[in-house]
């Protein structure tokens, strides 16, 4: 009863809040100069910033998603930041439980059904999260939710071989190769573009996956790096056995 009550409350919450943010926010037309009216704060702000964004990415990137051409080729230092805290994390996490990492003293074996189903899907799975994010730079996605995806993959295994952990060896070199790729495609930028991570490859056919430069290359090293840490990260958190 009382999680129902708190349910309801939550839901009653929520839908007050959505509709006040609804009604009191006007819609917003970037595409023309002048000022908008932001939602949270009801302050004007001059909308040349974001004119600038959604109007010029195809010109500037190839790209047919803005979001992507932002993360990627506008902010890329700051992306490249987030790598590197995502890789921080995992090496603290590996570091903290290393000490506590021992062999499980009770293990629930998975029944013939979930062995199987596994199998079968984890390919799909796969290709699922590769397909985010080579495609990006065309559709919603990229490489932090591809890799995400990749590593839910991993994550059904290791539940299914409940003896078994992940290849380290192997997760670390594709993280270390994932990185220091990403990390090159920077400093070409930098000594063909006078720039780090600004474009130096053809822009391409507008709308196909060979476009938008060095985007799509990004993205790759990035599915193959969050996707990597994130399996390590599942790996060292499943070796832990609690008192």
């Amino acid at each position: 009863m009382r999680k129902i009550i708190a349910a309801s409350i939550a839901i009653l919450v929520f839908v007050v809040l959505a509709y006040f943010f609804i009604t009191s926010s006007a819609p917003i037309d970037y595409r023309h100069g002048g000022y908008y009216e932001n939602p949270i704060n009801h302050e004007q702000y001059n909308q040349s910033v974001p004119q600038k964004y959604l109007n010029g990415t195809r010109q500037d990137t190839g790209a047919s998603n803005a979001v992507t051409a932002i993360v990627v080729e506008y902010r890329g230092f700051d992306t490249f930041g987030e790598v590197t805290v995502l890789f921080t994390a995992a090496t603290g996490i590996a570091l903290l439980l290393e000490a506590y990492r021992r062999k499980m003293e009770r293990v629930v074996e998975s029944n013939f059904i979930v062995r199987i189903a596994s199998i079968v899907i984890l390919p799909f799975i796969v290709v699922v999260g590769t397909y985010i994010f080579i495609h990006g730079h065309l559709t919603p996605g990229g490489g932090f939710p591809g890799g995400a995806v990749i590593a839910s993959g991993f994550l059904l295994m290791l539940l299914v071989k409940t003896r078994k952990g992940l290849n380290e060896k192997n997760l670390t070199i594709t993280e270390s190769f994932a990185g220091m790729t990403y990390a090159l495609i920077g400093l070409l930028g930098l000594v063909l573009a006078q720039e780090f991570l600004q474009n130096y490859l053809p822009l391409g056919i507008f709308g196909t996956v060979f476009s938008a430069g060095i985007i799509p290359l990004i993205y790759i090293a990035i599915g193959f790096k969050v996707g990597s840490e994130l399996s390590g990260i599942l790996d060292h958190l499943k070796g832990v056995h609690s008192e």
